[in-house]
């Protein structure tokens, strides 16, 4: 057999024709199109840029990282995210495919029977071919498109990433936010104690009559009854940490047992501008490369419009021994081109439907710009309130504190009444209680901001996902 040759001008003018791809070239919307501001507008926002790939280290809690390092490793909503961009990777590898020539093979023997002469053998063996042109490119823009869904899986991976450390932080501070306030009803369970058997000694002693004990009695289970809610909300926030790093709910117990400070965190954080914030929110980052992809399938869909080039050919051989297959071969060449001409309008409609998704996409887009805009302005917000509320607090705490012994000490040398005691202890167990609630607010809300702003990843190259065994 006689292989054909073609001339180069042919080839030339083929690979220029597959180069050529229909439809819109996607261009990422510029943030001026997008109306992101130039700064933001709450209190504490700085234009400094920082590293929040490890955000959590800041708090300076040895425990506090050692879990959400556990987490990111072994939590199981970040498995399940590896495993749907490994499946992404493989359609992504599937679309690539496409545009490969394929290519099969066959091969038999077999052996005849004659029941007048001898038997005889035979064999045969061939190969088909068949290739497709990518004229105008409906193979690159699904390519393109899977590729945009490749990535888009990959900041999808980063998202539950980000949502997983600041979820196991929060859990965190409500746990110790929970241990503080457990001790503060503790002590003052002690001290109600106190009052109560000073008011019992003066019931005793004919001094005051016996509602100051009832009061005093009243009081003390008042708060007694707060002290399981709070056990039960530790219990919950220990079993929810268990489950966050991928283990038994309460297999934490020994490790976060023992009391330990609520983590304070830093007084100021880089917040950036919001166009830095774009590039840093991993879910921002997903919703343009759904957009990618929606605008590379309107060309795949525009592909169908025009002809399609189909080159295929086959190879093949028959002998009456294995070593005569090489004395004959045939084979042949054949193209041959496909245009619709009639479809009732499906194709148009597909590319309709194609159209309408690429602006829901940029409608999509849009609204999660603004949504992450306005995360990091509340988050700014919340930090700054609860700074201020926390300010405040501590005044109220050593105020009531300091009440609340010279009320005792009055009492006990009769110098007022009950009432005057109760109302300074009870003052006192709410600003204690308050002050450590302001404390953990602060640092739900520099959680809140780190979330915000992207932070629990390293900002990369979409095409770094590409080769990447194991994203970061």
């Amino acid at each position: 057999m006689t292989a054909r040759s073609y001339a180069p001008g042919s080839m030339a003018v083929l690979a220029l024709l597959s180069a050529c791809a229909v439809g819109p070239d996607y261009r990422a919307p510029s943030p001026a199109s997008l109306n992101v501001p130039t700064n933001y507008g709450a209190d504490g926002a700085t234009a400094q840029r920082a590293d929040l790939s490890a955000w959590w280290s800041s708090f300076d809690d040895p425990i506090l990282s050692q879990l959400i390092e556990r987490a990111l490793s072994d939590n199981l909503d970040i498995a399940q995210g590896v495993a749907r961009l490994r499946q992404a990777r493989a359609s992504l590898s599937g679309a690539r495919a496409e545009r490969l020539p394929s290519i099969t093979t066959s091969g038999g023997g077999g052996r005849d029977f004659r029941s007048n002469g001898p038997d005889s053998d035979s064999y045969s063996g061939g190969a088909d071919a068949s290739w497709e042109a990518d004229i105008f490119g409906g193979q690159a823009r699904e390519i393109e498109a899977s590729r945009a869904d490749f990535e888009a899986v990959g900041y999808d991976l980063h998202t539950i990433r980000t949502s997983i450390a600041a979820e196991l932080a929060a859990n965190y501070v409500a746990l110790r936010a929970t241990q503080a306030r457990l001790g503060i009803a503790r002590e003052n369970l002690a001290a109600q104690d106190e009052t109560l058997q000073i008011a019992e000694w003066r019931v005793q002693a004919g001094l005051v009559s016996s509602l100051d004990a009832e009061q005093a009695r009243a009081s003390r289970a008042q708060t007694a009854a707060t002290i399981p809610t709070l056990e039960a909300n530790l219990a919950a926030a220990l079993n929810r940490i268990g489950v966050l790093i991928g283990d038994a709910p309460g297999s934490v117990r020994p490790l976060l047992s023992p009391v330990a400070p609520i983590p304070r965190g830093p007084e100021q954080i880089a917040t950036g501008i919001p166009a830095e914030t774009i590039s840093q929110r991993p879910d921002v980052r997903a919703s343009e490369r759904a957009l990618a992809a929606a605008t590379a399938r309107i060309g795949a869909a525009q592909a169908q419009l025009y002809p399609a080039l189909r080159l295929s050919g086959n190879i093949g051989t028959s002998a009456l021994s294995l070593g005569g297959l090489g004395d004959v071969v045939t084979g042949g060449l054949f193209a041959s081109i496909a245009a619709p001409l009639f479809d009732g309008g499906r194709i148009r409609q597909q590319i309709n439907i194609r159209t309408a998704q690429q602006e829901a996409a940029l409608a999509g887009y849009r609204q999660s710009v603004l949504i992450a805009l306005e995360d990091v302005e509340n988050a700014l917000a919340a930090v700054q309130s609860a700074r201020l509320r926390r300010t405040q607090l501590a005044v109220a705490y050593d105020a009531a504190n300091n009440a609340a012994i010279l009320a005792r000490s009055q009492y006990r040398a009769g110098l007022t009444d009950f009432q005057t005691l109760l109302t300074a202890e009870r003052t006192l167990l709410s600003a204690q209680d308050g002050l450590a609630s302001a404390e953990a607010d602060r640092a739900s809300a520099l959680i809140q901001l780190y979330r915000a702003l992207g932070g629990g990843w390293r900002p990369i190259d979409p095409q770094a996902l590409l080769t990447a065994g194991n994203v970061q």
